[in-house]
């Protein structure tokens, strides 16, 4: 699986760049020739966009945002068939929102979809569907999204090309600083320098974003290779370049993935001491009789963050009520509750399979 970035695939001015793409491509129907499956990750409709509409440079407010990504994710996926084509591959375009791998029954179509595409001798081509996603539903960035979808299609690896052929110790433009060959885990990156997450030129995010995702995908069990959009045919040959993140974890239930990295939390539940125990030390269900406060405005099925009484995020999960329901049931017991209000109340709050522990 390849994720690219809008500027490893435009010209300065801003948009798609021919040669950039017909690269990329030559080299991923190379890899696809000598078998096996082909998922690519990419960025670059708002980029696209911004010619035909005649603006100057990515627009900052999010429905100029996403008018831009309507006219540009057409003009990416016609030069992604015809490139492709020309290859004898097809392609077939993949939308999908953070929503997507966050609802149950969307998480499934997805996953469905992805593997019939597949299956067939397609190659998706997966992007963010700026043309709807809202702030609320947004991943923010590409990369989050490939270390995600690479969990979801089960791919062996992930190679996430950059404009650098790496990771570094520092700022690759100052003398003295190395590229990083290995990381086997989280604490050797401790005390690097990765810059911040940010808007630089056309795409969303830096060397960050890129970090952060290859820690999702090498803790779900997916190694990870870091390099530059230039170098993607050795690193899908296996050439030792770029940087390669070791896995650190075993593959996860899909849904406990995406509920700890996809969902943006529609409200917490403030637990006391002995739930917190409870759910991190015993991996137990979240019942009513150890909640303390209920915070926003959420609806049952909705991911919610639930914290400790210092207000620390110690887990998250999909919550069994709606956030007018919960205060009527604070610490009372499920017996209680059953015997009160009805059977419906005998339920978890959170029950502890749609739980997941927060690294804190």
């Amino acid at each position: 699986m390849v994720k690219v970035g809008s500027s490893s695939l435009t010209t300065a001015a801003g948009g798609l760049d021919p040669d950039r793409l017909e690269r990329l491509v030559d080299a991923l129907a190379t890899r696809r020739s000598v078998g096996g499956q082909l998922v690519l990750v990419s960025s670059g409709a708002i980029a696209a966009g911004l010619a035909p509409l005649g603006l100057p440079a990515r627009p900052r407010d999010l429905a100029t945002q996403q008018a831009a990504a309507s006219v540009g994710q057409m003009l990416l996926i016609e030069r992604y068939a015809a490139a492709f084509g020309r290859a004898g591959l097809t392609v077939g375009q993949v939308l999908l929102t953070a929503d997507d791998l966050v609802r149950r029954a969307h998480y499934r179509n997805a996953s469905r979809t992805l593997e019939r595409l597949l299956s067939l001798g397609v190659v998706p081509v997966v992007n963010e569907n700026d043309a709807v996603a809202t702030e609320e539903i947004r991943f923010g960035d590409n990369d989050r999204l490939a270390a995600l979808v690479a969990h979801l299609v089960r791919a062996d690896l992930l190679v996430l090309l950059s404009d650098v052929d790496g990771l570094y110790d520092g700022n690759p433009a100052t003398p003295g600083t190395s590229r990083i060959a290995e990381v086997t885990g989280p604490r050797e990156l401790a005390g690097i320098d990765i810059g911040s997450a940010g808007r630089v030129g056309l795409g969303t995010g830096g060397m960050v974003t890129k970090v952060e995702a290859a820690r999702i995908a090498a803790a779900a069990g997916v190694p990870v290779v870091l390099t530059a959009a230039s170098r993607a045919a050795e690193a899908l040959a296996g050439a030792a370049i770029g940087t390669y993140f070791h896995r650190t974890g075993r593959r996860a239930a899909g849904r406990l993935l995406w509920l700890a990295h996809a969902s943006t939390p529609r409200g917490a539940l403030t637990l006391d001491d002995g739930a917190v125990r409870a759910v991190v030390q015993r991996r137990s269900s979240l019942l009513a009789a150890g909640i303390a406060r209920v915070e926003g405005d959420f609806a049952a099925g909705d991911p919610v963050e639930l914290r400790d009484e210092r207000g620390l995020a110690v887990a998250r999960g999909l919550v069994n009520f709606d956030a007018k329901e919960i205060p009527q049931l604070l610490g009372r017991s499920t017996p209680e509750l059953a015997r009160e209000l009805g059977p419906a109340y005998e339920r978890e709050i959170v029950h502890r399979d749609d739980l997941v522990l927060l690294d804190t």
